[in-house]
């Protein structure tokens, strides 16, 4: 390994194309000691990703801890769950539960709420390809009028779960912020859940892809609304076409909003 004999060109091209942090240190060790300045900048760019990556694997881990707790007490199999699409004014609520093997590789796993589309996208891919099960549990929106939202996404997340433990025996739940009744499997509830925990971000990740893709379903067959831009919740643009439209057969007609229109 002798970085004198590279063009810095060769070397940037070289550096690129190595993925074993052990050998880039040894490449930033030299370079760092390089005559030409063009080397030693090479240096410094692969050091501050080399911390980076470590500041990751760091943040990852502890939004494992809850789950590594419960895997040294002798859990084999636990779950996040989330739910998503509580507040909006249309479509169905959605949960996921999502059980991850003890090691997985999901750099950027976060709250979907925090996430862009397309990183919520590419990581609900590697979740689904990583994952030892998935499930998805929804409530329409004329079940929710008939149950009330809260109920609803209990419903949802009762669903995700039963649809997992229909494949594997679950020990334990990691649920964002509620307890879900008429399982009988240990439950933690953790507030903010979906931004501590990685099982549950997982989870909150699934749902959201998941209700994203139901809501532009649901723009083609009743358009004007603006689903696949709002996804149902009440922006100034879905009120708008609401009150010029009227509610639509996926309108919840239990919310205010919808309530006012339906009953002209």
């Amino acid at each position: 390994m002798d970085p004198g004999r590279l063009s810095i060109a060769q070397l940037r091209s070289r550096l690129a194309g190595e993925h074993d942090e052990v050998l880039l240190r040894s490449w930033c060790r030299l370079l760092a000691e390089d005559s030409r300045a063009g080397a030693r900048a090479l240096a410094t760019q692969y050091e501050r990703k080399l911390e980076g990556a470590r500041r990751e694997r760091t943040r990852l881990a502890g939004l494992f801890e809850h789950r590594a707790k419960l895997l040294r007490c002798g859990a084999q199999y636990v779950a996040g769950v989330d739910e998503v699409g509580v507040g909006p004014l249309a479509g169905p609520v959605v949960a996921a539960a999502v059980v991850l093997p003890e090691r997985v590789s999901l750099p950027g796993l976060n709250d979907s709420k925090k996430l862009s589309p397309a990183a919520r996208e590419r990581l609900d891919g590697a979740i689904r390809e990583q994952a030892l099960a998935v499930g998805i549990g929804e409530v329409d929106s004329s079940e929710i009028d008939r149950l009330n939202i809260y109920r609803a996404s209990l419903e949802a997340m009762r669903r995700a779960v039963s649809e997992v433990a229909t494949h594997l025996p679950l020990d334990h739940l990691l649920v964002d912020a509620r307890v879900i009744p008429g399982l009988g499997i240990a439950q933690t509830a953790l507030v903010h859940g979906d931004a501590i925990d990685g099982s549950i971000a997982a989870a909150s990740i699934v749902a959201k892809v998941h209700r994203d893709a139901t809501m532009r379903g649901l723009d083609a067959r009743y358009p004007g609304y603006g689903f696949v831009r709002h996804m149902g919740y009440g922006t100034a643009e879905h009120v708008a076409a609401l009150d010029r439209l009227g509610a639509s057969p996926v309108h919840r007609r239990s919310f205010a909003p919808v309530a006012a229109v339906a009953g002209r």
